[in-house]
């Protein structure tokens, strides 16, 4: 009589393998490619290019000029420095600038009585996107940002 662990001479032969060792056998190990993660490595690109991104936020108590100047001085200053501030700099302004743009179409909308939801869609907008940035850019991902005009290349 065959032992269990025995495998027959058929199958010895023939290289076939039984159900459970074709499971295991086809069944490979899932390797995750991280995202865009920067090549470099600088703590201090991640911290500039998140304030890049966060400084949106002087718009604010200053609406149109905060949000869109306060970005590029920050941009302009860095952009030499560090190429991913450079990147997510010009980001950081086109968004900006489109959200700006959004907001006053909202704005004149509001005489038909449709601008007050959309000026406060285009504002949730602005600060969930402007967060997400910043926390991936300090994190080294290049972040784009959705319905972004790009104006600046």
């Amino acid at each position: 009589m065959a032992e269990i662990n025995e495998i027959p001479e058929a199958q010895e032969k023939s290289g076939e393998e039984t159900g459970a060792e074709q499971n295991v056998v086809s069944e490979k190990p899932v390797t995750i490619q991280p995202s865009e993660v920067s090549k470099e490595v600088n703590k201090d690109a991640r911290t500039w290019a998140m304030v890049c991104h966060l400084v949106g936020l002087a718009g604010i108590p200053v609406p149109i000029i905060g949000n869109i100047v306060a970005p590029l001085v920050i941009w302009q200053i860095k952009k030499d420095d560090y190429p991913f501030v450079d990147e997510q700099g010009k980001e950081a302004v086109n968004f900006q600038i489109s959200m700006s743009i959004y907001g006053f179409v909202a704005a004149l909308l509001c005489f038909v009585c449709i601008g007050i939801p959309l000026l406060l869609a285009v504002y949730i907008v602005d600060l969930v996107f402007l967060l997400i940035a910043a926390v991936k850019a300090n994190n080294g991902y290049h972040y784009r940002y959705p319905l972004t005009i790009r104006f600046i290349k």
